[in-house]
């Protein structure tokens, strides 16, 4: 067997530290003796891995398994006899996670399982074989197709196991549909097995003995498998109160008829297993938590659904096309070539044109689940495609869309979560106070840590030291801790700044921030670089306290303008690895905020395609965004970069959940923003003729909203990424699906046919 050939770096957080060098191949017992003690390989590491870093991935490189947390090195097919090729040591960041899913996407693409370090030494590893033709090898098409024939004839059930346990069953003969779970055997004349019906939802114990002829058969069936099993509601001998109250039934098999066999290779259930990306349909089999909250999601949407068809007047669910063209929005688009030489669709960023096209055409309340898709970098909380909960209503402003989010989202609550929302209407906060108190366009405000301007205490020569800016903005904010440990504080400090989360903070070309430890115990309480007079006056403004963090970051002199400022990402990042290392409590509850008084316009991003004028201007949000009042129509003339426009994002601990605004439902107005403010080429305005026919054919004023319903879902179950709330996500920056291989390669004649040219 030719081992898998791999370069890799391991490290630990001492630093760097040779494991074998150069590039020879080493067998696993040829490893050990370069080890004093003769350790095994699960510690060549003498501390647990931080991160691992594929350096040089090969084509063939295949079944290596690599546990992070216990450190574990070993070939998937051979157990740890095969060879592999290991490279020195280097340091890794100590803040990587140590959760399998997020530490390594080349990993987790290559990896059935993560098992734990006693399994990776005591028993052989089974490897994942794929379906090929090659499982046809050993049998002949009249016995699979014998079998497929068998299994497609099975009886009906409505019964589940929740249905036994709710009504009286005991003693009478059932019939379930479900999967075998795990099997214990008793010697030869004794089997129990857990079954977990269809929902996958509860298991109850199968008992099978040698007065019944099912023994046999349930031994052959492997675990995993779809089966149909028939036996007697019986009580079962419990040791405990326990299991009296939560498992006490059981089924004594009379038949179980396999449906289909699962492979004996897959390790399917067990603690800590994680399926990589390429075989989610084994994620979603193994983890009843993701199952969950697709059930919840399904719910949640029942919700909103419910609440907007029973407002009066109630909202109509309305579909709008996906094959749409592609139009300067704002973000880049995915393509659909059609077989006219030219031409081609676009799948749309939003519903945003159609749904204003339905106001125009007398629908007064429109609302859909929408798929969205964007041609963007991935993030936790972020998908190339999306859903949102669209909805746009006529002869409206604002403040009345606000308000039905705000009942939708009381419904939501008070049906699907432990606590409801207060009554009242949300906390509203402008743009600008965002970003001058918390550097955030959606600040968590449970955490205090808000900023203040100190440029104004600051000694000239200190300022010169921590800036080359010339008479810029100095801000600050502090960071209380629980145990209130100048110590622990620096050493927090070190890791962050230390890892690849922090260390771009220290390279911002503004200057890097200024750290100090309060420290009652040394001069000056450890703020000596400030000066007396400006320790002081800090210290009082800030109110700060034995072992707080005091930051400090140079800005230039300029308006606000993007999401956040650098010290407003700073504080948002030692916020949540402060929580992540325990050195502060997170905060509870949910904390809803509308930010409000967004600037119209603001200077056009490089790295964005905007609307492609020659203004040096770009839509805030979307270039259909109406100003806020009338004296911000009258800047539009004279100085449309103090214009604000009538947006508002709704906000939740810090998590962007989803925005709308009023819209120009003038012709005129908006042709006059695309061409006079944004200046647009005229071939891109006429891309927005259809939407100009329908503002002049006499269209309302009206204002809507989309709610990032994946975003929404991941914050109500407390989960980190939105793909843990979606069944089938995107990986990696590219967005690729993993299992079905897409995007997927183009034949030449398929190209032929669309007109493509490969390069």
């Amino acid at each position: 067997m030719t081992a898998p050939e791999i370069l890799l770096l391991i490290g630990s957080v001492e630093g760097a530290r040779p494991v074998i060098e150069g590039g020879v191949p080493y067998s696993a017992q040829n490893l050990r003796p370069a080890v004093p003690g003769n350790f095994p390989i699960a510690r060549l590491v003498h501390r647990p891995f931080e991160g691992i870093v594929p350096l040089h991935p090969r084509p063939r490189t295949i079944g290596i398994f690599v546990t992070v947390l216990n450190c574990v090195i070993f070939d998937s097919r051979a157990g740890l006899r095969s060879k592999m090729y290991l490279a020195r040591a280097v340091r890794c960041p100590p803040h990587l996670r140590a959760t399998y899913v997020e530490i390594s996407n080349y990993f987790r693409g290559r990896q059935l399982g993560r098992l734990s370090a006693l399994q990776a030494h005591s028993s052989p590893v089974r490897s994942f074989h794929e379906f090929s033709e090659k499982h046809r090898s050993n049998v002949t098409s009249s016995e699979f197709l014998d079998k497929f024939k068998q299994s497609m004839e099975f009886p009906q059930t409505p019964l589940d196991i929740d249905t036994l346990y709710s009504y009286d069953h005991e003693g009478q003969s059932v019939l379930l549909h479900g999967y075998l779970d795990k099997r214990d055997d008793m010697g030869k004349e004794l089997s129990f097995a857990r079954f977990y019906d269809h929902t996958m939802g509860r298991t109850i114990q199968l008992l099978s003995n040698s007065q019944s002829n099912t023994l046999p058969q349930l031994k052959k069936i492997s675990r995993g498998s779809p089966v149909v099993v028939q036996g007697t509601v019986k009580r079962r001998v419990t040791k405990t109160a326990d299991e009296e109250r939560n498992d006490y039934l059981e089924i004594a098999l009379e038949s179980i008829q396999p449906l289909n066999e699962f492979p004996r290779e897959i390790v399917l259930f067990g603690k800590n297993i994680v399926h990589p990306p390429k075989h989610r349909h084994l994620q979603l089999r193994s983890d009843k938590e993701l199952r969950d909250a697709l059930r919840f999601r399904a719910q949640a949407r029942n919700v909103c659904r419910e609440t907007l068809e029973q407002l009066k007047p109630a909202f109509v669910e309305i579909e709008t096309p996906l094959l749409f063209k592609s139009t300067p929005e704002g973000a880049r688009e995915f393509i659909v070539p059609t077989r006219k030489k030219g031409k081609a669709y676009a799948l749309p960023q939003s519903p945003q044109q159609y749904k204003q096209i339905l106001m125009a055409s007398g629908i007064p309340r429109y609302f859909q689940f929408a798929r969205c898709f964007r041609d963007e970098d991935l993030r936790a909380d972020r998908q190339p495609e999306f859903t949102q909960l669209d909805l746009e209503m006529a002869f409206a402003a604002g403040q009345d869309v606000m308000a039905v989010v705000e009942e939708l989202i009381r419904g939501l609550w008070g049906n699907m979560m432990p606590e409801p929302v207060p009554s009242g209407p949300f906390r509203r906060m402008t743009y600008q106070e965002a970003m001058t108190r918390y550097g955030s366009d959606k600040p968590d405000t449970r955490h205090g840590m808000e900023i203040h301007r100190v440029e104004h205490l600051l000694p000239a020569d200190l300022v010169s030291k921590i800036t080359p800016l010339t008479d810029p903005i100095v801000e600050a904010f502090k960071m209380d801790t629980v145990e209130q440990l100048p110590s622990a504080t620096r050493e927090f400090v070190s890791r962050f700044f230390d890892s690849t989360e922090g260390e771009p903070f220290n390279k911002n070309p503004d200057g890097a921030p200024g750290i100090f430890i309060y420290d009652e115990g040394q001069p000056l309480k450890g703020l000596g670089p400030l000066g007396f007079e400006a320790a002081e006056k800090i210290q009082e403004m800030l109110d700060l306290s034995h072992g707080d963090l005091l930051i400090l970051q140079a800005r230039p002199q300029a308006p606000f303008a993007g999401g956040a400022t650098q010290l407003g990402s700073i504080r948002r990042a030692m916020a949540a690895a402060s929580i992540a290392e325990d050195l502060r409590e997170a905060p509870p509850g949910f904390e809803f905020l509308w930010i409000v008084d967004f600037p119209l316009f603001s200077p056009t991003d490089a790295s964005e395609p905007g609307q492609g004028g020659t203004a040096g201007l770009s839509a805030t949000h979307h270039p259909f965004t109406a100003p806020k009042t009338s004296s911000d129509v009258d800047l539009l003339s004279k100085d449309p970069t103090k214009a604000l426009a009538d947006h508002y994002d709704l906000v939740v601990n810090g998590v962007e959940l989803g925005g709308g605004s009023r819209r120009i439902h003038c012709a005129l107005t908006q042709n006059y923003i695309f061409k006079e403010i944004l200046k647009m080429p005229k071939e891109r305005i006429d891309e927005f003729q259809h939407l100009l026919n329908a503002l002049w054919a006499g269209c309302p004023p009206h204002a809507g909203f989309a709610l990032g319903f994946d975003r929404l879902i991941t914050v109500m179950l407390g989960k980190e990424s939105v793909r843990d709330v979606i069944a089938f996500p995107k990986i990696g920056k590219k967005g690729e699906d993993a299992m079905v291989k897409a995007p997927g390669k183009i034949s030449e004649e398929v190209a032929r046919l669309y007109n493509i040219k490969l390069k």
